[in-house]
């Protein structure tokens, strides 16, 4: 009997997946296109070229690409240490912050265990919860399309191990504000890691959102979440970080595969972080053009939240999305739906924007 025979026979049973795994929804990326006229608005990257001093410090590293890279990532966790004013020891790396934030929930749960975290919000929550056999908990979002704080504490149980807060909110835009957090942190057990992913930080404008180093100096159950994908324009290397408490690093440490931050990547990480300030610079223009198109659209009639990311969120039944979406890819324009919800566009070159706004306004209620 053939390979293929035996493969398709009645008799023949095949390895079977972990029930978590085999009803586990995909990841949804961001929708890519090709050609000049394609506005690729579905995925929260950069829409600048990566630093010229992160391109260089890649062309140099690339002769060295049949040796393993520094699995503990030294080099580079003392830089962002640096940056913070941390201690290395109280930083662990890892492929994005989704990298980094399975390893932490690798690391803290059992089959079981509970992580709570807001909904909508990154998409990739629930699956890594899954993945890892422990139980997400949705909380609705707030009518501000922010985080419900108390709906969360109370939500809490003896078999919560994680609270994840995304601020500012993936894919809403809206910050959860330091006093909030403070709060929060305040009626919850020391003994739940309380993650606050920062994902597009680098977005927000001062005093819109946490300072979550202060929290975590004072919280020692805070774990904070970060990535270079965003605004450091490294999102194809796959780089991100966590600081928190040193036993707590130490453990996400353990729980990453091996070398699993290219050095690369690492090389890149560490020569971005130098170039801080053309990396402000570029932020500054994202921002500028972040308010232009919010108050472009509230002009049209469009009802938005305030974002504090690299991108902006309507609200959008079923229908109206449907309309939404078919007009944007009839126009070349990619945008990211999220059924029931709304749909998110990525704020891009004053060109992308123009277009984004003049299909806006045809559709304007």
């Amino acid at each position: 009997m053939t390979r293929d025979q035996l493969l398709t026979a009645p008799e023949t049973a095949l390895p079977t997946l972990r029930g978590a795994v085999a009803g586990l929804p995909p990841y949804v990326p961001g929708r890519r296109g090709a050609g000049m006229d394609i506005a690729a608005l579905a995925s929260n990257e950069s829409h600048y070229e990566p630093l010229p001093a992160a391109a260089a410090a890649v062309a140099a590293a690339a002769g060295m690409m049949n040796r393993y890279p520094d699995s503990a990532a030294v080099e580079l966790r003392e830089r962002i240490a640096r940056h913070l004013g941390v201690t290395a020891g109280e930083v662990a790396v890892g492929p994005g912050s989704v990298g980094v934030l399975q390893q932490i929930i690798t690391g803290l749960c059992d089959a079981g265990d509970e992580v709570i975290f807001a909904w909508r919000s990154f998409e990739a929550y629930p699956i890594l919860v899954e993945l890892a056999g422990a139980r997400p908990v949705r909380i609705p979002l707030d009518r501000a399309e922010g985080h419900d704080l108390e709906a969360m504490a109370a939500a809490v149980t003896a078999r919560t191990k994680v609270i994840l807060l995304c601020t500012p909110n993936n894919p809403t835009g809206v910050p959860i504000s330091h006093d909030r957090i403070e709060a929060f942190l305040h009626s919850v057990r020391s003994d739940i890691l309380v993650v606050v992913d920062e994902a597009y930080v680098e977005y927000a404008e001062a005093g819109s959102g946490p300072d979550s180093l202060a929290l975590y100096r004072r919280y020692p159950n805070v774990c904070i979440l970060r990535t270079f994908s965003k605004a450091y324009g490294l999102a194809g290397l796959r780089v991100g970080y966590a600081v928190a408490a040193p036993p707590i690093a130490e453990g996400l440490r353990r729980t990453a595969l091996p070398f699993a931050v290219s050095a690369l990547a690492q090389k890149a990480a560490i020569a971005s972080l130098d170039a801080g300030e053309e990396m402000e610079a570029r932020v500054a223009a994202v921002r500028q053009e972040r308010v232009r198109m919010a108050a472009q659209l509230e002009a049209q009639g469009w009802k938005l939240q305030p974002s504090q990311g690299n991108f902006l969120w309507i609200r959008a039944d079923d229908r109206l999305l449907a309309r939404l979406v078919d007009a944007f890819d009839r126009a070349g324009i990619l945008v990211r739906a999220y059924q029931g919800d709304g749909v998110r566009i990525t704020v891009a070159d004053p060109a992308s924007n123009d277009r984004v706004l003049r299909l806006l306004a045809a559709h304007a209620a």
